[in-house]
Formats: structure tokens, sequence, C-alpha cells
């Protein structure tokens, strides 16, 4: 299977390439294209997982349709087809993994739901009993279900780092306290529904992190929604607090690249066919789960 790590649009302005997703300006409108690339600790990895981009890009297209009563979103299309004509000799590239959306003046947050206690939740608990400064009971264990789910708002890193968790107080400052309770209470409805959702499906979503910006018409819900690149999935049936969970994710990567003791620097190793394998099934497992389909080609 082939991978796709690098688009390129002709003379189609380009605004930057993340660790994912190339974007680009089409006129008054943005063009978000989800590539094979995968990232880990940091790095965009030398290899890529086949299909990853067009499951990512799906499953959002997935949740996006499920949320809108209770959020607009960016979404024009993802019809290529519909997308202007210049575009169209680029079709393959973008069938698929691609959506035309909205500009948004993005909010410089993240937006983060937490159900479970796990990762860097987890960690902080353990050293202060407190997960972003919010105090929890005692005796809670690795993946553990929350009593309520929490808001944990973070700073938006600009250059590849880890994001950085903020209180409410501070992101109340950064944003004024009205849009800052309007993302809060967006983001544990969302979360709410979602969970909710996905508990039919026999998973647990254990935390979330949400993008939202602004135009003219209000508040939007952008990029991506509810993947297992922004979201911990875990099997409801083998969820057992006590330990890490085994989750919908990267977590074949992330284990090879501690196997492999890379020291986390550039340059980012490639990885083994077996490894972006059992990636690539883990993500098409939770793409089938959730939506009850296959991934359009």
């Amino acid at each position: 299977m082939t991978t796709l790590l690098t688009t390129n649009l002709g003379s189609t302005p380009l605004l930057g390439r993340g660790k994912v997703r190339d974007l680009y300006a089409v006129d008054d409108a943005l063009l978000l294209v989800a590539t094979d690339r995968i990232s880990a600790f940091d790095h965009v990895l030398g290899t890529g997982i086949p299909d990853k981009g067009k499951i990512l890009t799906q499953i959002s297209l997935f949740w996006f349709e499920l949320l809108r009563d209770l959020v607009p979103n960016h979404l024009i299309t993802a019809e290529v087809s519909e997308f202007p004509a210049a575009l169209q000799p680029y079709a393959d590239q973008l069938r698929g993994r691609s959506m035309l959306v909205k500009r948004a003046e993005m909010f410089p947050v993240e937006c983060v739901a937490r159900g479970y206690l796990a990762g860097s939740g987890w960690k902080e608990y353990q050293a202060s009993g407190t997960v972003c400064g919010i105090g929890l009971p005692a005796g809670l264990e690795d993946g553990s279900r929350l009593q309520e789910p929490l808001f944990t708002p973070a700073t938006k890193s600009q250059g590849g780092e880890h994001d950085e968790n903020i209180s409410f107080a501070a992101m109340e400052k950064l944003l004024g306290s009205a849009e800052a309770a309007e993302l809060k209470r967006l983001t544990l409805a969302i979360y709410k529904r979602a969970a909710g959702y996905a508990a039919t499906c026999g998973l647990i979503l254990a935390d979330t992190k949400f993008e939202f910006g602004k135009t003219r018409e209000g508040v939007i819900l952008a990029d991506e929604v509810l993947t297992p690149d922004s979201s911990r999935f875990w099997d409801a049936s083998k969820w057992k607090p006590g330990a890490a969970q085994p989750s919908f994710d990267k977590q074949f990567v992330r284990d090879y690249l501690e196997e492999i003791h890379w020291n986390k620097q550039a340059p980012a190793p490639s990885l083994p066919d077996d490894v972006a394998a059992h990636t690539r099934a883990k993500y098409l497992e939770a793409f089938r789960r959730l939506t009850g389909r296959e991934i359009a080609s």
C-alpha cells in the first residue's frame, strides 16, 4: 500500500504544513488535506501510515454530521467534484482526505475534555492529586472514570512542542469571560454527546480536544474532531483501571520507539512494516466501529 506524505497542488497557495495536514488558500476558503504522516513525541516520523489521512478526514466528517445540532462547523464540502476547477487536476491526491472549509478567526486555545484519568492527567494526579490544578478525590487509579468530565484548556503550540495546560481563569484572561464560558459549555456538551454515542459502539471516549473559531455568524467547530489522533478511545470490554488502557491510536508506534531507545531528537526514525500495519489496523477498527462503514477511497 502506498502513502501520501506530502501534497503538491501546483499554483494553489500553500499556507503551511502541520504534523499531519497541509493547508492551502482557495479563494475565500481554506483547503485542509490530511496526509498519511504520523508524529510521535512531537516529531514527524519518516514512515507514513497507509490511509491514515482518509481515516482521519472521514471520521471528522462523520462527527460533524452527528454534532451539527449542537454546534455549527467549518465544513463547506468534502466532495472533490465540488471543489474549484483549479483543484480538479489533483483529485487523486485530494479524494477522501480533504475538506474545503470556511476561514475563521481561531481561538488560541485547545479545548480539552477529560472523562477518565489517563496520560498527563494521571501523572499530575500521582504527584499532586490534581488534574490541571483541579483537585480530585483520593484513591483513583490510572484509567479511573471521573465523577464528572473535566474541562482543561491548553495553549496551542506554534512550534510543534507540547501544548501547555492553563487554568480556566487564565483562559478567561486570554479570551474574556463570556467566550471562555461558551467554549467550556460547548466542549463539555460535545464530549457528553460523543461519549454517549461511542458507548453504543462498545467504546470509551476517555478524553479529547477540540479547536473552535469565530466567524461573523458566531462560534464554529473546526479542524479535526474526535479522531484517534485527537482523542483516546478505549475498548469498553477491556477497560480495567489500574494500568494504561490499550487505545485506538498510535500506541504501537510509541511502544516501538521506546523499545529502540530513540532519543526523541531529530531525525525521527522510520517504522518497520509490521508496526505501520498494526497502527493502520487500529485506526481502521476505530473508524469501522464508530461509523459502521468502510473508508471511501
